[in-house]
């Protein structure tokens, strides 16, 4: 089950004016569910993205990269589920510009203005022709209120859809952020998420919008871990339809910039807990603050080595205050000069480690009532800078080896 997470009520998905979403069932791997997503942009809406830094990234991927750089202008997002068609080398290249080429067609835009995603099972073959059979579908059915359908439609092991709305007053116009994602596993972006998708109908200087999403994608998705696995298909795409009918945004550092950039980067970060919440088998959510560092690069070494560590992970799951796990993660994480002489280590309102040894004061009866609760916090205090970070995490439970050992059955 998920963790304080429940599935978003469609009526507060506020749509977003230029973009409208088709939802079909093509089949891509299992039968009667949505699998195949269309996102039809207007003319002259401005489209950024980041993507996985795994060199064996997905076919999708490479295309995507391809018609960002081409300068054409996207004009719509196809996504499927059940197929990453990654590990398929120039056949699967092949078939994305195939998928590209058949909804170009049906829309009546170049093919390279159509951007392909997919999610699911690596090294597999993308059936192609059952999303060309499914995009008249898709088309028939596009609507500018189905973001719920859609995250519902880019799920794989998912148990919840996963979006969030924000709307804000930008030069007396009312403003909308809308967004979905998806994850639970193979969970640890290195730009991004697995996938997800932000719009806004905001007036902004299309130059803005790579950095825009570059930080968003910095505060939320990049502070998030569920196994350390980083994803071939990470993609995160951000889009802006320009129709809100205020002064173009020409700077993100002025007031209307400002507020636009915090409804972005709120809608990711709403998303991006969310895949966490939702994470493979997970029963608790883990916030992980490492302050006191030098820089932030340290301290995010060193957050990253407790939120990776399968041994502090399972000790959470079983509520066992083993929590040596935590000071030996922040030992090896890479900080070569560190003293833990210094080091302070809380959980919530516990006072663990002080001065790198067991407080005196503390009993592991204090560690194990918070570590029963669902939403814990782990802060570590280097106390050798002015510098922190914070990473999103879970437990790992026996599920999850359940779940992915079962994943292709």
């Amino acid at each position: 089950m998920p963790v304080n997470l429940t599935a978003p009520e469609p009526k507060t998905l506020k749509p977003v004016a230029g973009v409208r979403i088709g939802t079909a069932m093509a089949g891509v791997r299992k039968a009667n569910r949505r699998d195949l997503v269309v996102f039809a942009l207007d003319a002259g809406s401005a489209v950024a993205g980041v993507f996985t830094k795994n060199r064996f990234c997905a076919a999708p991927v490479q295309v995507c990269r391809e018609h960002l750089a081409g300068g054409a202008g996207a004009r719509a997002i196809v996504v499927n589920t059940g197929n990453a068609n990654a590990g398929t080398g120039a056949d699967g290249l092949a078939r994305a510009r195939r998928t590209c080429a058949a909804l170009a067609g049906l829309m009546g835009v170049a093919a390279d203005q159509v951007l392909p995603f997919s999610t699911g099972v690596i090294m597999e073959t993308l059936p192609v022709e059952r999303i060309e059979a499914g995009l008249p579908a898709a088309l028939a059915a596009l609507t500018e209120d189905a973001w719920a359908l859609a995250a519902e439609g880019i799920m794989t092991t998912d148990t919840l859809p996963k979006a969030a709305s924000r709307q804000v007053m930008i030069g007396g116009r009312l403003v909308t952020v809308t967004g979905i994602a998806k994850g639970a596993g193979m969970i640890r972006p290195n730009m991004a998420t697995m996938l997800g998708f932000v719009a806004t109908d905001a007036v902004v200087a299309p130059a803005l919008l790579q950095p825009l999403v570059k930080e968003a994608a910095d505060q939320s998705f990049n502070r998030i871990t569920i196994d350390g696995d980083t994803s071939t298909n990470d993609s995160f795409v951000l889009v802006a339809t320009q129709r809100a009918g205020h002064a173009e945004i020409t700077s993100l550092d002025a007031a209307d910039g400002l507020a636009l950039r915090a409804a972005v980067i709120a809608v990711s970060e709403q998303l991006a807990q969310a895949i966490v919440r939702d994470g493979e088998g997970a029963t608790k959510f883990i916030t992980v603050k490492v302050q006191g560092g030098r820089t932030e690069d340290e301290c995010r070494l060193a957050a990253y080595a407790i939120a990776h560590s399968p041994l502090v992970k399972t000790a959470f799951f079983a509520s066992d205050p083993n929590l040596g796990r935590i000071l030996a993660a922040v030992g090896y994480a890479g900080i070569d000069d560190l003293d833990q002489g210094l080091i302070d280590l809380f959980l919530d309102d516990v006072h663990v480690v002080q001065r790198g040894g067991r407080r005196p004061e503390y009993t592991e009866a204090e560690g194990q009532r918070v570590m029963k609760g669902s939403e814990i916090t782990i802060r570590v205090d280097l106390h050798r800078g002015p510098a922190q970070a914070l990473v999103w995490t879970c437990d790992l439970s026996h599920d999850y080896v359940s779940i992915n050992a079962d994943y292709r059955s």
